[in-house]
């Protein structure tokens, strides 16, 4: 292990690790079955979905660990999945077989420019100001999925608002919130590994922590989804649409994973004196094989996972954990139960917690010159305003560049980041029309 992953070069052990990657599973081990909720809706198998889920998470997250040796886990995205279902399946009128090859294609795009200079380019025009957003902003916005995965904030209607916080879930939560919350102020090791351990325990007389019965092999096949993308017939809806869904999910899945690689490693101090995160292009090129692979196996667009944030904050620093998160989704394919006895109610409070961590980057932003501080603040806000990375990242582009532009600072303003702001725009227009 120290041979492969160098873990006293990066000042971690073989026992953080382990325990980051546990962490950083359970955490997210909900889109085992969410990811099937969503994408059956289309028509396709929910248990080859959920196997392609556990598969495709497997194979983008052992890439990970052995392609760039970062501690990041991937599988396929909330958000994603739902612009899958909802806009290309039912909206635009794809088939689930259109739209997998869809999401194959967007995989190429992306992959095709990781491997190119235009990677390195993307991420060194980002200003030093929108990097500490982004980490703030996915901080709230990762604190919200927590919130409302245990149910202490409810969507009603538009608005959201406060849930039962005294019976069931949101209790449970709650309660788990604290104790995890009083392990970290006491500097206990493994805290919120050990607060989920916990929580889920306590929810076992509360009726939340459900034990399975028994542990076979489900006998679930992938054939109902493997290979089954359709290429004939993506003219079909004519170009523009398939134009607008492509260049959607290449967007969305590449600024959701820079966005996760520079927010969360920014934050644990994991990137060097140029802002950099040491082999993240490979992080990225284990994304877009991860999304073509899961593809293949019958899953909308693979990515990497902010929740890889709870296991950096137990101190894995190395791909050794994201071996053990790969290892526990293939397990998953088997052993779906298991995974499915850790209630979101657990951990929910991992990911507030995380939230609270990555809220100081805000603190390195210079609130007093407001040139600075609106494309920060619609950055940090609009991420969990509006329930997406990417969505934060491109109101952040386009104003910083509008500002500069009409202070008259616009050769400050690298071309990149002028290119990349009119594509923000044109994907909002495209997908609004």
């Amino acid at each position: 292990m120290e041979k492969m992953f160098k873990l006293k070069e990066h000042g971690t052990t073989v026992g953080k690790e382990v325990a980051g990657g546990f962490t950083t599973f359970f955490a997210m081990a909900y889109i085992i079955f969410v990811n099937p909720n969503f994408l059956s809706q289309t028509g396709m198998d929910f248990n080859a979905v959920m196997l392609a889920t556990c598969i495709s998470a497997a194979v983008g997250t052992a890439v990970t660990a052995l392609l760039a040796n970062v501690p990041f886990a991937q599988a396929p995205g909330m958000g994603l999945n739902a612009f899958f279902t909802f806009t290309v399946c039912f909206g635009m009128g794809y088939t689930w077989q259109q739209a997998l090859a869809i999401v194959f294609i967007s995989g190429l795009l992306f992959l095709a420019i990781t491997v190119s200079p235009l990677r390195k380019q993307v991420i060194d025009a980002i200003p030093a100001p929108l990097k500490n957003a982004i980490s703030a902003g996915i901080g709230l916005f990762i604190a919200l999925v927590g919130l409302l995965n245990a149910g202490i904030v409810v969507a009603d209607g538009n608005l959201l608002d406060l849930g039962n916080i005294t019976s069931g879930a949101p209790l449970l939560a709650l309660i788990g919130l604290l104790v995890t919350g009083i392990l970290m102020a006491c500097g206990v090791k493994a805290a919120m590994l050990i607060g989920i351990l916990v929580t889920t325990v306590i929810g076992i007389p509360m009726g939340l922590t459900t034990l399975p019965g028994e542990i076979t092999l489900s006998g679930v096949s992938l054939a109902p989804t493997f290979m089954q993308m359709d290429f004939g017939g993506l003219l079909s809806m004519g170009v523009l649409p398939l134009i607008t869904a492509i260049v959607t999910f290449t967007i969305c899945d590449m600024f959701d994973t820079v966005g996760t690689l520079i927010g969360t490693a920014g934050n644990a101090g994991m990137l060097n004196e140029k802002g950099e995160l040491p082999h993240g292009d490979r992080a990225l090129i284990a994304d877009a094989v991860a999304t073509c692979a899961g593809a293949c196996l019958g899953t909308s667009t693979v990515t990497t996972f902010v929740e890889s944030s709870t296991g950096i904050s137990e101190g894995a620093r190395t791909g050794f954990s994201s071996l053990v998160v790969s290892l526990c989704f293939l397990a998953s394919c088997v052993l779906a139960p298991v995974a499915g006895i850790i209630p979101g109610a657990a951990t929910a409070p991992a990911l507030i917690i995380v939230g609270i961590l990555m809220l100081k980057s805000a603190a390195r932003i210079d609130w007093s010159d407001f040139e600075i501080a609106m494309p920060c603040f619609l950055t940090i806000a609009m991420m969990p305003f509006a329930y997406s990375i990417t969505d934060g990242i491109g109101f952040g582009f386009i104003s910083w560049v509008v500002i500069k532009v009409f202070r008259g600072k616009f050769k400050e303003v690298p071309v990149l980041m002028y290119i990349l702001s009119l594509l923000f725009v044109l994907m909002y227009i495209l997908s609004n029309l």
